[in-house]
Parts: C-alpha cells; structure tokens; sequence
C-alpha cells in the first residue's frame, strides 16, 4: 500500500502595499511615509506570520506545512486556521516550516505559544526578510489585510504610536 504524498508547503501571506517606519529601533506599517519616523523602505510587500515559541517570544516559526498526529496534512489557508483555532485538540501534531533563523525544522504544537499574537514578517517580492513590524499606522483599516489588522496594534499617527511606546 503506498504512502501519502505530501503536499508542497504554502505558508500564509497577505500582499501589502505601503511603507516600513522605524522610530528608534521599532519599526510599523503604514500605507505611506508619516512625519515623525523615519521610511525604511516602500513598495509592495508580502506578509507572513509566524507562530511564537513557548517561553521564547522573541522566536517563531513561519508554519508551510501542518502534519496531524493521524495523518492528515494541511497547508496554506486550511492550516493556518487549524493551527489557532483548533490545535489544542491534537498536541501531537506538527507544524513543519521555517525558524526566525532561517533553518526549517518540525514543531511539536505543544511547543508553540498560541496565547500570543504571530510575529508578522514583512518581504519582499523575492521573499527577502525586511522587517518585523510590531505595530501598524492606519487611521482608517479599509483595504488592509484582516490578518494584519488583527495580530499589529492599529495606531492613528506616528504620534499615537510614540505615546504607547
């Protein structure tokens, strides 16, 4: 009996058109340059989210592939959500994809922190790591990814922003 394929990976990701800010050594999104922060750079960006570590916030892994501990794998969209919204139903089960330091590993469930919101990663084109925003400049949320709107805290101005820092 042969085995199962397994599926190519498909990390999540939302397409994004703005700039990255930096003031200090923070950095957010913003759909054009504020005054206040300085532009890092601009353009149009893909999105990626990655699942924290337990214990080790400041880790995470950017989840392509999802392998239940019965067999089935999930990918893209399907894992994403089994992963937040229903992996405390199968401790056992893997998320296969790539470390915040670049190497590809396998992670048991129990061993990510969901209770905390995903690191959000910005890329380029080429999917060149080029920031890890931890907020998002938009007085109004027409038009933004709903993920990025869910997992940054959303300010009106730069100033905002600077004031919760």
């Amino acid at each position: 009996m042969p085995g199962r394929a397994i599926p190519e990976r498909a990390p999540v990701y939302d397409p994004f058109t703005g700039v990255v800010l930096q003031a200090g050594t923070a950095q957010a999104l913003a759909h054009a340059a504020q005054p206040g922060a300085e532009l890092l750079v601009g353009g149009d960006f893909l999105i990626q989210y990655g699942a924290r570590f337990l214990g080790k916030p400041e880790q995470y892994i950017v989840p392509g592939l999802v392998v239940l501990d019965y067999g089935d794998m999930l990918t893209g969209e399907e894992a994403w959500s089994f992963l937040w919204h229903r992996s405390n139903l199968h401790p056992r089960a893997e998320v296969v994809g790539c470390r915040d330091d670049g190497r590809e590993d396998i992670v048991f469930f129990r061993n990510l922190d969901l209770s905390l919101p995903p690191q959000v990663l910005v890329l380029s084109s080429t999917g060149a790591l080029l920031a890890r925003p931890t907020a998002l400049i938009a007085p109004d949320i027409t038009g933004l990814p709903a993920r990025l709107v869910e997992y940054l805290p959303r300010y009106a101005s730069v100033t905002d922003w600077l004031a919760q820092a």
